[in-house]
């Protein structure tokens, strides 16, 4: 089997941990657990033994994480390392060589990479920046026919931040119900957005039935370090999912599904959503801030959820130049629009503290300085 690199976890996996101003990351900034947990649940925590636990996931997280659907239970969830290893294991328990897979882009690339090396065909269609990065709906009608198996969308979308209306999403039931595809979300920002109002799931939305979504703590929840992700879907799609999942890691952690089970708690849950949110309405104003002192040199879409902004630039230079001349000479790491095929664009990560935030934008003023725009 031939696998692409994954280009923007490589690159990402290379430098974010070496460079002062890391700007690439696209959750909020994390937690640690002194600030989740008191003393007695923290004592809770170290008292756990450290077995396997259920391979599937813990009931309970798998309850917890069952009340995010409508209509969902504990037997449509399947608890996995990230939401990495989710994609991973849904693509492989359903594509088969000459499958046809029609994917949003721009896009996280690991399930373009992924539906490739399993031998189906992608083609995809395209997000428009005229339309504040809404989906070409004709375009996407034009790219679907009998043999397409599956149809793939990140909503919120990374790295616009954008969300799909009502309209939107039930044209996609549309299309996918007219030939049988079925529709796999990645909702991993679903909980990100800045006026508060969660994005619908694709799960429960429609009576359609061939659907399944991922999710994870790593964006909305501050939590990457747990890695823990999930699958929901229908019953005997999680059941193939989970024999699939038998192969890769066998389980998640106990630690993180402990952690991951008290998080997902009703009032827990709206506590964290709430901090990141605030975190990010604050920072996403210092960002546009920064953005319109530079006339005209940068210009974005707001973003609707997530901590990242899609931003498009009149620099000088192809956008991996800039972005690799930046974190060579000045120590801070962005990530250029190359990763998502489209040069000419730059994602910014504003999930961080907000100090730490305006001192990594004052060192790109620097190096624009230094390159004398």
């Amino acid at each position: 089997m031939k696998i692409d690199v994954f280009e923007l976890e490589r690159i990402q996996s290379m430098y974010e941990n070496k460079v002062e101003y890391n700007l690439s990351d696209t959750g909020v900034h994390p937690y640690t657990l002194k600030e989740l947990f008191n003393n007695e649940e923290i004592a809770e925590l170290a008292g756990q033994r450290l077995g396997y636990g259920h391979t599937n996931g813990d009931p309970g997280l798998r309850e917890a994480i069952a009340r995010l659907y409508p209509g969902a239970d504990a037997a449509n969830v399947l608890v996995t390392n990230g939401s990495a290893e989710a994609n991973f294991i849904a693509l492989w328990s359903l594509l088969e060589p000459g499958d046809e897979l029609v994917l949003m882009q721009p896009n996280y690339m690991q399930i373009w990479g992924l539906a490739r090396s399993f031998g189906a065909q992608v083609k995809t269609f395209h997000l428009m920046e005229e339309m504040d990065w809404g989906p070409s709906l004709e375009q996407l009608k034009e790219q679907i026919t009998p043999r397409t198996k599956m149809i793939a969308v990140c909503n919120p979308n990374n790295p616009t931040g954008a969300v799909l209306s009502d309209l939107e999403m039930r044209w996609l039931f549309k299309l996918a119900e007219q030939v049988g595809a079925w529709i796999y979300a990645d909702e991993i920002y679903r909980g990100a957005e800045l006026d508060g109002k969660e994005t619908p799931s694709f799960y429960g939305y429609s009576d359609y039935k061939k659907v399944i979504v991922n999710g994870g703590l790593s964006k909305a929840y501050g939590l990457p370090g747990i890695r823990i992700g999930w699958l929901a879907g229908p019953f005997d799609i999680i059941a193939r999912a989970w024999a699939c999942h038998d192969y890769t890691t066998i389980s998640a952690g106990i630690v993180g599904q402990w952690v991951a089970r008290r998080a997902l708690q009703p009032g827990m849950r709206e506590k964290i959503l709430n901090r990141g949110r605030e975190m990010l309405k604050e920072n996403l104003n210092v960002l546009q801030q920064w953005t319109d002192r530079h006339n005209g040199l940068f210009r974005f879409v707001p973003p609707r959820a997530g901590a990242m902004a899609f931003i498009k630039h009149n620099l000088p230079m192809k956008s991996r130049e800039f972005a690799t001349r930046l974190r060579v000479e000045m120590g801070v790491f962005v990530i250029d629009g190359d990763c998502f095929g489209m040069d000419g664009y730059l994602r910014i990560g504003f999930g961080s503290e907000k100090e730490y935030l305006k001192a990594g934008l004052a060192r790109i003023d620097e190096f624009l300085q230094s390159i004398s725009l």
